[in-house]
């Protein structure tokens, strides 16, 4: 039985909410002022009954008296002028209620006897069984006076009044739904717009922004919300750069390994020249070299799609296994060229593989343009400001000046390492890893003349 109207509530618009969170709080606020009014006037108008039965009672008993053949001793000549109200004598000796032949009886209650007795000098009280309000004031000695005034004209009063309360109340409520249906229609236009936009963006995959006015809540969450879109947008631009970088670095590789197949193929074909078994081997060695191109290719890929993806790291890394292990490898790939290694002990939370393909990737590029008999310098220090650095510099040509701002870039290659094997895409993986852990890759010139890169890592040592 609960449940169901907070279902409908559930399924009602923001703007039917908004519109009935008014209505019921202008009705509630009018219910209280009402209702304290209502009050006030109550108390106010029998108040002002009781205190002009307690006048005239006084007055009545205080006034001219003359004698008559009903009452023991004189009677007020009050009694002769009570048109509108009813009044006796109470006599508390014989127990006598005396009142003028052409009146009603007043009623009475014990408190009044107690009046009559000399106990009491007053006493006032509502008789609802003739409605009317009744007071009982010292006369004589053993007599008290009882007047009862209708009180008709103050309950008359205060339906109409209750009845006008109602009607100002009924139409400040419909008054209050009215202006809270205006108010949500126009407060929520923007988060219409909001929601008109996501559909379409659901619907079309269009990123346009939507325009903004003014600079309350609703404007800085479409700031927010035109934010986010500029974010998918940048990531949809970035994929869509991947996917064709991608496809025109596969491109060269699989094109040359399908010539080179072809021809394998053709040379077994009946009539067709055969080919020596130098050309064999040329060939051989062609379409293992594109093999293994195609796997660094793949594998960078495959790395960076995993780096773009978001990681909460915590595993605790030293840097000085991690570069030595950099080391290792490397040494294993070069032969032809010697290492220079100082290491400072450091370490951090962060992925320690991710780190180590890194550090291995700056080692390689080194290597690929240093000459036979060279070496290539590889320094871990700290540099004071809570963060260490990994510098590895070559003895090869440098990097020109128009290739600095995009040796990080992915699948940038300048003009003098086009020509030697590589997919582009170490260097840009050096640059995630180093931003996945809060440091940077920078990219200089080495003392030696050749290519300086810097790794700088936060961490303690």
């Amino acid at each position: 039985m609960i449940l169901e109207p907070q279902g409908r509530l559930q399924k009602a618009s923001l703007r039917a909410r908004v519109t009935w969170l008014a209505a019921f709080c202008v009705a509630g606020a009018v219910a209280l002022v009402s209702f304290g009014a209502y009050m006030i006037v109550r108390k106010s108008t029998y108040d002002a009954l009781d205190e002009s039965l307690r006048t005239r009672a006084v007055a009545v008993a205080a006034g001219e008296k003359i004698n008559g053949s009903d009452f023991v001793g004189k009677y007020p000549a009050a009694f002769l002028a009570a048109g509108d109200v009813k009044m006796a004598v109470l006599l508390a000796d014989s127990g006598q209620l005396l009142f003028p032949q052409d009146s009603d009886r007043p009623p009475t209650v014990a408190e009044a006897w107690d009046v009559a007795q000399g106990e009491r000098n007053e006493f006032i009280w509502t008789d609802h069984k003739t409605e009317s309000r009744v007071i009982a004031v010292k006369y004589q000695p053993g007599q008290a006076i009882i007047i009862a005034q209708s009180m008709s004209p103050q309950r008359t009063t205060l339906a109409k009044l209750s009845v006008v309360l109602l009607l100002i109340g009924g139409a400040g409520v419909l008054l209050a739904a009215i202006a809270g249906t205006a108010v949500a229609r126009t407060g929520l236009r923007p988060v219409q717009r909001l929601t008109e936009a996501t559909e379409r963006v659901a619907n079309t995959g269009d990123l346009t922004p939507i325009p903004v006015a003014g600079d309350d809540e609703l404007a800085r969450l479409t700031h927010s919300f035109n934010a986010m879109l500029g974010a998918v947008a940048e990531s949809q631009e970035r994929q869509r750069r991947l996917v064709a970088d991608a496809g025109h670095e596969l491109r060269t590789p699989l094109t040359s390994m399908r010539t080179n197949l072809e021809l394998l193929l053709a040379s077994e074909r009946p009539n067709s020249p055969d080919l020596s078994e130098v050309d064999k081997q040329e060939i051989h060695s062609d379409v293992r070299a594109q093999l293994d191109e195609l796997t660094t290719l793949i594998g960078d890929l495959v790395e960076l799609a995993r780096e773009d993806a978001p990681q909460v790291i915590h595993e605790p890394v030293d840097l000085v296994e991690v570069v030595e292990r950099s080391m290792d490898r490397a040494r294993r790939r070069a032969s032809n060229v010697t290492f220079d290694v100082q290491l400072q002990p450091w370490t951090l939370l962060g992925d320690s593989s991710a780190i180590e393909r890194a550090v291995l990737n700056l080692l390689d590029n080194a290597v690929k343009f240093s000459p036979s008999g060279s070496a290539v310098r590889l320094n871990l220090r700290q540099v004071g400001d809570g963060s260490a650095v990994v510098e590895v510099a070559d003895a090869g040509p440098g990097i020109a000046d128009a290739d600095l701002p995009h040796v990080f870039e992915r699948f940038y290659r300048s003009s003098e390492a086009r020509t030697l094997p590589g997919s582009g895409l170490g260097l840009a993986i050096v640059k995630q890893v180093a931003q996945r852990h809060g440091g940077t890759a920078t990219a200089g010139r080495a003392p030696e003349g050749g290519a300086l890169f810097t790794l700088r890592l936060p961490g303690r040592p």
